[in-house]
């Protein structure tokens, strides 16, 4: 987990938390560095999604970047921002193995997963219990840049993968099992749910409306000059291929980063409401993904 300033300083600035991935720091570069007229300024900090989800859940921070898997935990105390956060098709978390083979094969074995609490860890509980007879083994949680080599070090039987993996695992000599947002567009031809950004509800509905609008503004200045922010999003990839990187972003920030709308809206709900009846997550209050 890493620090920097925010776009000025002062007690005034919102205490933000985000994953130092692509998506995330090209959707929030422009305001980040202040370059998003009238926009509250920010304290940026970097960090994976597992520890975001528990920053969440402690009530750490003003606005944060989660799972979406971890938000009937944490709506009492944050709100839901239309925008900013990553859904898509096309882009669902991946089951590696180091040898192809059916899905059933994972019954009993160990399983490598980046957070229980997220959403790609929800839409594997929800495709293996359709594909896996008798469910699988134990789940261990690692950081997602460390599974990958787990599995292919046979130190994990396999792997939920997220982010580039999609892009480099055939690089770690690795297997494609089964992919997670196929199993989920298939089943309900909504897009895939993955992060979203909160931010709390004692801010205010004024404050939540003017951040919500600056993350707007700031993703499509990243789409009006993507160069501008290409510095801020290699020094944080973790020595991704630039290429890569540009295929990461491509796939996370579109349509949906800028807003939600009745689609956005659909599959966040039908994801929790689905969650919820197989008892993987509390229920949802009627109005608990209303903004503000």
């Amino acid at each position: 987990m890493t620090s920097q300033p925010g776009s000025e300083s002062g007690s005034e600035a919102l205490r933000i938390a985000f994953s130092p991935c692509p998506n995330d720091t090209f959707t929030f570069d422009a305001l980040a560095h202040g370059r998003v007229p009238g926009a509250p300024a920010l304290d940026v900090t970097f960090a994976d999604i597992d520890l975001t989800n528990g920053m969440a859940e402690r009530g750490e921070f003003d606005v944060l970047k989660v799972s979406y898997a971890v938000l009937p935990w944490v709506l009492d105390e944050y709100t839901l921002l239309p925008c900013g956060g990553a859904l898509g098709r096309g882009c669902g978390p991946l089951v590696l193995t180091r040898e192809p083979g059916p899905a059933a094969g994972l019954a009993g074995r160990t399983v490598a997963v980046p957070s229980e609490r997220s959403t790609a860890y929800l839409l594997f509980r929800l495709w293996a219990a359709e594909s896996v007879p008798g469910g699988v083994g134990e789940v261990v949680v690692m950081p997602f840049h460390e599974i990958m080599p787990a599995v292919r070090d046979g130190k994990v039987d396999a792997g939920l993968v997220i982010h580039e993996a999609r892009f480099t695992y055939q690089n770690y000599g690795l297997h494609k099992l089964a992919d997670m947002g196929e199993h989920w567009e298939s089943t309900t031809g909504l897009p895939i749910p993955l992060g979203a950004i909160i931010a709390k509800r004692s801010l205010g509905g004024g404050t939540l409306e003017l951040l919500a609008e600056s993350i707007r503004r700031s993703v499509r200045m990243a789409w009006d000059d993507p160069e501008v922010s290409r510095p801020y999003v290699l020094a944080h990839s973790q020595e991704m291929d630039p290429a890569v990187a540009d295929q990461h972003i491509g796939l996370y920030v579109n349509e949906f980063t800028a807003n939600l709308g009745p689609d956005g809206y659909a599959a966040v709900r039908g994801l929790l409401t689905r969650a919820a009846a197989e008892g993987l997550v509390p229920p949802l209050g009627q109005d608990a993904l209303r903004f503000v």
